[in-house]
């Protein structure tokens, strides 16, 4: 975290450092506590600055997180672009058996790139719900870029291993398997108290859920609606 050297942050550098502190103080409360319960102090505090400083890098607690979507997306997109060029490259494209084990590679995939990322998983719900309405106009049309930019360049790789799917049908998939993503992970990581419950209550153990294979399912079945919809 940032030290005392930076309390009084002036060259255009300085600044930039703060600035940087700022959000990784953020996304490693967010990974620790759940984004619902890490407020400004919290940051500020973990910083080693004064709330009133923090705000002169960001007007609101949400712009930090929708500042932190957009980074945590741009990486998103790269590692899963690339997985799924590996699956395009790994099998031919005829045959109802080819199509059914690049449906199933690509199910696999896309739900691991979301539950390897459980900052993202966190963030995705906050973003609409939240952030984007306690940000300026300017930071809410940036976090639009990168995340739109992120699905239609994760909709174009799919076109390898899913060439049967329109490019519209690939983009709904990827915002499909996001909103889920999202979705089910505030369901599968209840908080101690609610996790201790549904584990005590025998009626009540379905709210448990193992995220990965249930959105890998998800997926798969996605998938499989838009290709018979075709």
């Amino acid at each position: 975290m940032t030290t005392d050297t930076f309390q009084r942050a002036r060259r255009p550098e300085q600044k930039e450092q703060r600035r940087e502190a700022i959000l990784t103080a953020a996304a490693e409360l967010g990974r620790r506590d759940g984004v619902r319960e890490v407020s400004l102090s919290d940051i500020a505090r973990a910083v080693g600055i004064h709330k009133s400083a923090l705000l002169r890098y960001f007007e609101t607690r949400e712009a930090i997180f929708l500042e932190l979507t957009g980074r945590e997306w741009d990486e998103w997109r790269e590692a899963t672009a690339a997985a799924l060029g590996e699956i395009a490259g790994s099998g031919g494209r005829h045959g109802a058996a080819a199509r059914a084990a690049n449906a199933d590679a690509v199910a696999a995939a896309l739900a691991r790139s979301f539950v390897s990322r459980p900052l993202l998983c966190d963030l995705i719900p906050h973003a609409a719900l939240n952030l984007e309405r306690h940000a300026s106009v300017e930071a809410v049309r940036a976090y639009k870029m990168t995340s739109l930019g992120a699905v239609d360049a994760v909709a174009t790789a799919l076109a390898g291993p899913l060439p049967g799917l329109s490019s519209e049908e690939r983009r709904e998939l990827v915002s499909a398997v996001a909103l889920l993503a999202g979705s089910i992970f505030q369901i599968a990581t209840p908080p101690e108290p609610l996790a201790r419950l549904y584990k005590e209550e025998p009626a009540l153990g379905h709210a448990l859920l193992d995220l990965e294979p249930r959105l890998t399912r998800a997926t798969r079945v996605t998938i499989a609606g838009l290709e018979a919809l075709g």
